[in-house]
């Protein structure tokens, strides 16, 4: 098996890679945009992964038009998910509980860094029952700007007290890896989706699931 570069601490993305969010957020943006006379596609749902909401709100307005009521659409939207989540709650994704055992067992450090705000990040550990799990937590409103900048990561590996370049940062998008590759770190590539070529090609690898991801540095460390 391919050894990873060289690194001591773990820098976790949330929503596709840690949490199963991003079909709960597809499916409320579905919802909203259909009640008002819109058809958000699963292809255009999928090309929004990893933006910040400012992100996601421009590329609305590019595809539905300027005078599209975002106000509106952030209430639909609110209400659709909370809605489905008090239904099915937010499912964790296969292999993260073995990789967080792996890291704990080989006392790697370890951060989560995403582009939701605080709030948002801490009510969906809740609700799939990892709140308490990470005591590194780096969220959008704590940078400047949000990824594809590498703000958040450079945040991650300050807090970690690690630099960047000895972080391994675990992605499931490609505005996240090119966050996570702009900042300087390692980058493995899982993707939630159909797999990015462009998110390939700036990762150190790629995988399939969070159990890859887990034999990968069980072995860099047997």
């Amino acid at each position: 098996m391919p050894e990873l570069p060289d690194f001591s601490a773990v820098i976790f993305d949330l929503d596709g890679l840690v949490l199963d969010t991003e079909s709960t957020y597809f499916s409320a943006w579905q919802q909203a945009s259909g009640l008002m006379g819109h058809d958000c596609s699963e292809a255009f749902c999928r090309s929004l992964s990893g933006l910040q909401f400012t992100d996601i709100e421009q590329r609305l307005l590019a595809a539905f038009g300027n005078q599209f009521n975002l106000q509106v659409f952030r209430t639909l939207s609110t209400q659709a998910w909370r809605e489905l989540v008090a239904q099915q709650g937010i499912a964790v994704k296969p292999g993260f509980r073995q990789l967080l055992a792996a890291l704990k067992k080989l006392r790697l450090p370890f951060a989560l860094a995403t582009n939701s705000p605080q709030v948002n990040a801490l009510e969906c550990l809740t609700l799939a029952g990892l709140e308490n799990t990470f005591a590194n937590l780096i969220a959008r409103d704590h940078v400047r700007a949000g990824k594809p900048e590498p703000d958040i990561y450079l945040q991650a590996a300050q807090q970690l007290q690690t630099p960047i370049r000895h972080c391994l940062v675990l992605e499931d998008s490609y505005n996240g890896v090119l966050s996570a590759h702009r900042a300087g770190a390692s980058v493995i590539y899982v993707p939630s989706g159909l797999p990015s070529a462009e998110a390939g090609l700036l990762s150190t690898r790629s995988v399939e699931n969070l159990n890859q991801v887990a034999q990968l540095i069980e072995y860099k460390f047997s």
